[in-house]
């Protein structure tokens, strides 16, 4: 569709496609055109044809179209005007005894109609005028309603796109999780995490971060934790599990140089040991008591550099011990006036400053607390995604 009409009010000049076959009333318009409309450029076309043949190369701002044509008649001619540019306001002339005719076809799509033989040129003016309005409001508001429903549609798309974890009764664990795109009205942005327990009521936690802010990193965000599900329930685990990440992540990819950072950790319900794997994400935090702490396991290269090998370690996770995964937003926002960031030296110190909190109030204070550092230079930049997990007595 062509963009719309522009306002009357910020127009120098108008043109008008006066569609008639009668030589003698298009003269006669022509005349009341001049007359009651300053600065106006008219064009004669003898029929439809001919009249399609003016659409083709120009778009005039209103269109005079007489019902009765040689090459068409009636609905048959607004149908054919109207199919050729549905932006042109479209103001059709009836005869003294086609009124009828002029009432529908404004039903039919044309914003006004007058009457040959009872056309003054003020009411002239002001149905030229009053079209061109009407259609550039009806084409703004359609406009309007497609892009809300292409957001409803696009927010419910989003939604069933976000992870909701997936546990067996008792799992063993608490989660806490906060998801924050950095695009303006985005439900879903390149970060992603995810959390699911096997049935051998091993938990398993992801978090990760595609390179990028825009759509079709958010779409390869969502491919790779629905590929890690789907895996994790399939049975594949460490090393492999991340070359078949990479794989998803080559082929699904728009750009060679997009890459992305995962750490996985397995979680299982006997004994304080948990396996993480890493490429190239940040670390984690360490929530216990009123203590936190920095950890980085060993760590591989990020998914898309086409790296083969990941190193498997083990971390301890005893009950009442919270991990805290995230991405790298929640701590490049800058901390205060200049140019300094807050950093992961800046994040630990946030998080012991509010250490004392439990699971869900702790997370909320860290991401509020960067965001506040961040605020003079605009607050956070970045997406966001966060997981803390705990595990509790079964």
């Amino acid at each position: 569709m062509r963009s719309p009409v522009t306002s009357v009010a910020n127009r120098q000049a108008l043109s008008l496609l006066l569609v008639e076959d009668d030589r003698a009333d298009a003269v006669l318009v022509e005349e009341l055109i001049a007359e009651a409309v300053d600065d106006i450029r008219v064009v004669w076309a003898q029929s439809i044809a001919h009249a399609e043949r003016e659409l083709s190369t120009t778009r005039p701002d209103c269109v005079l179209l007489d019902l009765n044509l040689p090459d068409a008649s009636g609905m048959d001619a607004l149908d054919r005007i109207a199919k050729h540019d549905v932006t042109v306001p479209i103001v059709v002339l009836t005869g003294l005894n086609d009124e009828y005719f002029g009432a529908s076809a404004v039903a039919a799509g044309a914003q006004d109609y007058l009457v040959k033989g009872r056309v003054e040129p003020e009411m002239l003016r002001r149905a030229v005028l009053y079209a061109i309005e009407r259609k550039r409001v009806e084409l703004i508001a359609a406009d309007l309603h497609t892009s809300q429903l292409r957001a409803r549609e696009n927010a419910l798309l989003e939604r069933g796109l976000l992870p909701s974890p997936l546990l067996l009764d008792n799992p063993g664990v608490e989660i806490v999780a906060r998801y924050r795109p950095s695009r303006v009205d985005a439900l879903l942005c390149g970060d992603f995490y995810d959390v699911v327990q096997t049935p051998d009521r091993v938990v398993h936690v992801l978090n990760g971060d595609v390179a990028g802010h825009g759509p079709d990193e958010a779409a390869l965000g969502a491919a790779l934790r629905i590929a890690w599900r789907a895996l994790t329930f399939a049975g594949v685990r460490g090393t492999e599990l991340m070359r078949q990440l990479e794989r998803m992540l080559r082929a699904e990819r728009t750009d060679t140089g997009i890459f992305a950072t995962v750490l996985s950790l397995e979680i299982p319900a006997d004994g304080p040991r948990i396996t993480a794997i890493r490429a190239g994400h940040p670390g984690m935090l360490r929530h216990h008591g009123a203590a936190v702490e920095w950890i980085e396991p060993p760590a591989g290269p990020a998914l898309g550099l086409r790296a083969d090998d990941w190193p498997v370690c083990e971390l301890e996770l005893p009950v009442g011990q919270g991990l805290l995964l995230l991405t790298d937003g929640l701590f490049e926002g800058y901390c205060g006036p200049g140019n300094a960031r807050l950093g992961e030296d800046g994040l630990l110190e946030l998080a012991r400053a509010h250490a004392d909190l439990a699971g869900p109030e702790f997370v909320d204070a860290l991401i509020d607390g960067a965001e506040k550092l961040a605020q003079p230079r605009g607050g956070l930049t970045d997406d966001i995604a966060v997981v803390r997990v705990e595990r509790t007595a079964t």
